[in-house]
């Protein structure tokens, strides 16, 4: 007789979460930010911070800035909030503003200052900088470099710092890598008066999407959205077998696709689900990296996708929705993949639900925040209606707050609608200021031509062989995903490894999802896995062995690139019905014996010898050929046989 598995109580809830948060505040940079002793500084920063948001709601539709003032604003604004919100090292106060960092955030303002004083002398001027314009520009670009520290770390601010010395030093350098070099002054003029280097794509993205979409984020979180999608996951699998996994897998994907921040979905709702996980009897490790595997998979979940679709939509020039339709199915093979090996894993080692009398009955949870879902729905039709990505997140942020007011439980005060107004521009610092840090980067990539040098080597190294080429490039990703956060690594690996697979003819928008993938699944990959590292923390499991754990758990992530680059008919984009069947049914199965052979189990236990058979099987169903796509099929019917009458010998011995 099986054990009933009851859901924490409020105690047991109020200790997670504070265990949490002091995990959120080890592994997120964004989340160690001051709390200020003197009213007077907290109010400066909410009346900062809600005027800012409410200027990037009306510039969605009025344009009130030309292009370099409206980009240097926003840099200006978020810098200064960094540097009044996030002291420089760990021992500094977390109750008071340093001098040092009152000049910093003054300083930051000024920066913007300048070009809206000298606009004009800087447009005619036709790129020769003045003495000021080079002052001003090493500025700007020691203050992005700072602030990006202390929000993301040292990685990005260490990695433009060597693109910018190796901007410098190009005479110097031998064979391809050599170019004919830059003053500091050029370098500094072009990051800073010019759309290709601070105030580049990436900027422009966060300063017109990025920031009105994780607005709308915080005020779904205001409204109790993820006390929304917790019962509701609660209520679908919930009473399952392994069923509080499978909440955390539901609740956790939707709660990253909103919130962008893998470590931060983890702690959120990992502080909820880790512990019920563990109660039912998966071993902590694998509970924390369940929480961590959902998480990293928000960010590839439609329709949101964290942030970077919004950047990848600008780099390829496409709508949005062009995006969010092409990434569906392959996010839908990537949960599916999670899920497949959590329910195996509980079928192995017989791992019940939680108690159906706790559970939330489905119809009370629709009746009492059902309407929450409304404003996702107004985000998905408006945009397939064509409507810009602004306009449409300004409407749904406006809807929101109608919506919520359907029902008590969910309505919005006006100081409900501030407190979302500033938590989304807080949100917002970290994205920020990693576009800004990233765009010297890249401004250095286009001022030198290295992208394309650093395109033509993995062509090199991959020998003329597509495979191999996606092999290199999926490697140089998740390297470099491993100390950058997942925007900066997807803009740097799209600048550099995209137009390597360009070569082989593959379609643009396969080659930058592939390479955001992997920037992705990097928070997964030890030795540097902050989202499994994040879920470790609360589950009390060991960092190095829950990132491995991940990785397993996202096996499916490390294949569906491959399929959607083999068969594009993954993307739905410009693909016939029957290729896109045949490609999400090969992918389905592929995802499933994966999963078969990673758990040991199917209907029985599986030896070394099936599990091999059901790797090889999986991998003959990514390449488009009909012979190997037979072998596989023949692969799996027959281990998938085997294991059944395993199973059914096995009951009949019992009986």
């Amino acid at each position: 007789m099986s054990q009933e598995i009851k859901m924490p109580n409020e105690e047991e809830i109020r200790v997670n979460e504070s265990k949490a948060q002091e995990v959120l505040q080890e592994y997120d940079l964004e989340a160690g930010y001051r709390g200020f002793s003197k009213k007077g500084m907290s109010l400066l920063i909410t009346l900062i911070a809600v005027a800012f948001a409410l200027y990037h709601m009306y510039a969605a539709y009025a344009i009130p800035l030309v292009t370099l003032k409206h980009r240097s604003l926003h840099v200006a604004i978020i810098l200064c909030l960094i540097f009044l919100l996030y002291p420089g090292w760990k021992k500094a106060s977390r109750k008071t503003l340093s001098l040092l960092d009152g000049i910093l955030a003054l300083a930051a303002l000024g920066t913007a200052g300048y070009i809206f004083i000298y606009y004009l002398e800087i447009v005619n001027r036709g790129g020769i900088p003045s003495t000021l314009d080079v002052v001003f520009a090493v500025i700007t670009c020691v203050l992005v470099l700072e602030a990006s520290r202390r929000v993301t770390g040292w990685e990005l601010t260490a990695m433009a710092g060597i693109f910018v010395a190796y901007a410098y030093l190009g005479p110097y350098l031998p064979g391809d890598f050599g170019h004919r070099g830059y003053t500091f002054s050029d370098i500094a003029n072009y990051m800073y008066v010019t759309t290709e280097g601070i105030f580049g794509d990436a900027i422009a993205v966060s300063a017109s999407f990025i920031i009105l979409f994780i607005i709308f984020g915080a005020f779904l979180t205001k409204t109790g959205m993820g006390t929304l999608f917790n019962d509701l996951s609660l209520a679908l699998a919930g009473g399952t077998k392994g069923g509080p996994a499978k909440v955390g897998v539901i609740a956790t994907a939707v709660h990253g696709s909103i919130n962008g921040s893998a470590v931060a979905s983890v702690v959120t709702t990992g502080s909820f689900t880790i512990p019920m996980m563990k109660r039912v009897g998966y071993k902590p490790e694998f509970a924390a990296a369940v929480e961590a595997t959902a998480a990293v998979g928000g960010q590839i979940l439609p329709p949101i996708m964290g942030a970077a679709a919004f950047i990848m939509a600008e780099t390829l020039g496409i709508p949005y929705i062009t995006i969010v339709i092409a990434a569906v199915i392959p996010a839908i093979m990537y949960y599916f993949g999670l899920l497949v090996q959590v329910h195996l894993r509980a079928d192995r080692d017989n791992l019940q639900g939680l108690s159906k009398t706790e559970l939330p009955k489905m119809k009370d949870v629709v009746r009492e925040r059902g309407h929450l879902l409304i404003p996702l729905v107004l985000l998905v039709v408006l945009l397939m209606m064509g409507y810009t990505p602004t306009l449409v997140a300004v409407a749904t942020i406006v809807g929101t707050v109608i919506i919520a007011g359907l029902r008590k439980s969910s309505r919005m005060n006006f100081r409900d609608i501030v407190q979302a107004l500033e938590s989304g521009v807080r949100d917002c610092l970290g994205v920020a200021a990693a576009c800004a840090a990233v765009g010297i980067t890249v401004g250095v990539f286009s001022l030198t031509g290295l992208g394309l040098k650093l395109a033509n080597i993995i062509l090199m190294m991959g020998s003329g062989s597509l495979f191999m080429t996606l092999l290199f490039t999926m490697l140089a990703s998740i390297i470099l995903g491993l100390g950058l956060p997942s925007i900066p690594c997807y803009i740097i690996t799209a600048t550099m490894a995209a137009p390597a697979l360009s070569t082989f003819g593959i379609d643009p928008l396969a080659s930058h999802l592939f390479v955001f993938y992997f920037g992705a699944i990097a928070n997964l990959t030890p030795p540097i896995a902050l989202a499994a590292f994040a879920g470790a923390g609360i589950a009390g499991s060991e960092p190095q062995r829950t990132g491995w754990v991940s990785c397993k758990l996202a096996l499916a992530g490390f294949i569906v690139p491959f399929i959607f680059i083999y068969k594009p008919g993954l993307l739905i984009h410009d693909a016939s019905l029957l290729d896109i069947g045949i490609a999400t049914a090969t992918t389905l199965l592929a995802v499933m014996a994966l999963a078969a052979a990673t758990e040991g189990f199917l209907f029985a236990k599986i030896n070394w010898l099936m599990r091999i058979v059901l790797i090889g099987g999986g991998v003959l169903l990514i390449f488009p050929e009909p012979l190997l796509i037979g072998l596989g099929l023949a692969s799996l019917f027959a281990v998938t046989v085997l294991q059944w009458m395993k199973k059914r010998s096995a009951h009949v011995i019992q009986a």
